[in-house]
């Protein structure tokens, strides 16, 4: 300075310094000798004259500033201060010259940014420090909102959800549309179930066998028996050891009271595949008992479960009852020594495979083949339907005691096996008037003559009405006649055929004539059996 409000001097500079703070103007040259203003320091500073902020002028204002960089926040980043060595001056110019003024520290020059990407964003330090908050940092709001469609669609990292979840108890516009993504996200599709349909098989074979029929053709009936051991295979398909050993309680109605029977999972199938052995040996099959083996269902259920010791070596003898006094079985398949699953799961399965093929193959003469089960011969078909209706009940006893859900079999199938199951109630009544189980006939009536009739009605998708003659086995039956009706749901109806329940409490609506209705019911559940 020259002297207290007097002008600066000129001090020999060559041009403008560099705009601090933000990418401005290198040296000017060519404005040498120029005196009267003060060195332009970037931010608008002071000078004399008068348009200047000195004595005798008017503020100037600074030029408008360039934009942010797009990759940085658009501000400057501290620069530490360069420590003053004596004699030298920034620019080059000696210090301590007369007249000079000392540099100050807006004045020096600002280190060298680094480089910008070639796109134009910032360097990768920088994007690094602004995509990641510092340890401990819960991240801004603006970020935390922009992970409000990824959390809804549960497409976040476990750090990620975490700091949304905490960010939407404090912040009530964001738990908004937190929720509102949360319901858009629910109408994109519908829940479904992880479990394949059990219906799905079938109903491919369906369509591929419309497109193509089968060369041997498999009988309906023989259908609904294959499609009831599938069933049963797939529930005992994921058992494990515990679910294998499992004690099951097998109970019947023996035409006075309810018996029960007690085994295990194992039991069950070895007791199925020891009566399906009955229609393997009248198709021709290897019997699975051996050759002289009893042809009752209870003597072959009996002589497949003490096939072998009923303890392993060191095994403690168990108890023949169970605590609610049914009777326990013995052998293999009677308790905590159960077989292990592919002992005999795998040949139940194996024999009721060839069952279905060797009928097929059979053509009408194996449909007109009778199968003996003790003092009783049944047709093939009603063979069949016999043990598909056996093996559902069964079904229905493993997944009680497992406390696993079991579904009912599909509508047709079901209302073929009611239907065989209604046309044996007459035969069957008519067998415990001539014991003196049931009362006497009231009407004589011809083979081919309507006469009285019960209308048997099961409820639910497979049901129907069946009327059941009352007097003759032989005698034509309809709603002209009937006397009576009894009806029921798809539950009831397979607690009364299974013969889990005494018939005198079963959930049965009845109207007409209750000696009627009382007949029919006890006769339905004497068909039951093991």
């Amino acid at each position: 300075m020259s002297g207290p409000g007097g002008p600066d001097r000129f001090d020999g500079f060559d041009g403008f310094d560099r705009f601090d703070g933000f990418k401005g103007f290198q040296s000017f040259k060519g404005l040498k000798g120029f005196k009267g203003f003060d060195r332009y320091d970037g931010f608008g500073g002071a000078g004399n004259g008068p348009d200047r902020s000195g004595p005798g002028g008017r503020p100037r204002t600074a030029p408008p500033r360039a934009a942010a960089d797009d990759g940085d926040s658009g501000l400057a980043e501290p620069v530490p201060p360069e420590p003053t060595v004596e004699g030298a001056a920034p620019g080059g110019t000696s210090a301590g010259a007369p007249g000079e003024r000392p540099t100050t520290a807006e004045e020096a020059p600002a280190p060298a940014r680094p480089a910008a990407s070639a796109s134009g964003g910032a360097t990768a330090d920088t994007a690094r420090r602004r995509q990641s908050p510092p340890p401990g940092q819960r991240p801004s709001h603006d970020v935390l909102r922009s992970l409000l469609g990824a959390w809804a669609l549960a497409a976040c990292s476990a750090e990620e959800t975490a700091a949304v979840e905490a960010h939407l108890n404090d912040c009530v516009p964001c738990a908004e549309e937190a929720l509102r993504l949360r319901e858009a996200v629910a109408l994109l599709r519908a829940e479904e179930s992880l479990d394949l349909d059990p219906r799905l098989r079938s109903r491919v074979l369906e369509g591929c066998l419309v497109r193509r029929p089968p060369r041997v053709p498999v009988p309906e009936w023989a259908t609904v028996f294959d499609t009831e051991g599938a069933r049963l295979d797939a529930l005992l398909r994921d058992f494990g050891p515990a679910e294998w050993r499992a004690e099951v309680r097998l109970r019947w109605f023996d035409g006075g009271r309810t018996v029960a029977r007690a085994t295990t999972v194992a039991g069950v199938i070895a007791h199925l595949m020891a009566v399906d052995g009955i229609l393997a040996s009248a198709l021709g099959m290897p019997d699975p008992l051996g050759p002289g083996a009893p042809d009752r269902p209870m003597e072959r259920t009996e002589a497949i479960w003490q096939r072998q010791p009923p303890e392993p070596s060191g095994g403690r003898p168990r108890p023949t009852r169970t605590r609610d006094g049914a009777d326990r079985a013995g052998g293999p398949y009677g308790g905590a020594s159960a077989a292990p699953p592919d002992a005999i799961r795998g040949p139940w399965r194996k024999q009721a495979h060839a069952m279905v093929r060797n009928v097929s193959f059979a053509g009408r003469g194996g449909t007109e083949l009778s199968v003996p089960f003790g003092d009783v011969r049944l047709p093939m078909r009603d063979s069949f339907l016999d043990r598909a209706l056996e093996c559902w009940v069964h079904a229905g006893d493993i997944a009680d005691a497992v406390s696993y859900p079991y579904e009912p079999p599909a509508a047709d199938h079901l209302h073929e096996m009611i239907g065989f199951w209604a046309d044996k109630l007459p035969g069957a009544l008519a067998e415990r008037r001539r014991a003196g189980l049931a009362a006497p006939v009231r009407e004589l009536v011809e083979a081919g003559r309507p006469g009285r009739a019960l209308c048997l009605e099961v409820e639910g998708s497979g049901g129907g009405r069946w009327y059941i003659p009352l007097d003759s086995p032989a005698a034509v039956a309809g709603p002209e006649r009937q006397v009576a009706h009894i009806a029921m749901d798809l539950d009831a109806f397979y607690q009364l055929m299974a013969g889990h329940v005494d018939p005198r409490d079963a959930a049965a609506g009845a109207a007409g004539d209750p000696e009627a209705v009382h007949d029919v019911l006890l006769t339905s559940a004497a068909l039951s059996r093991m």
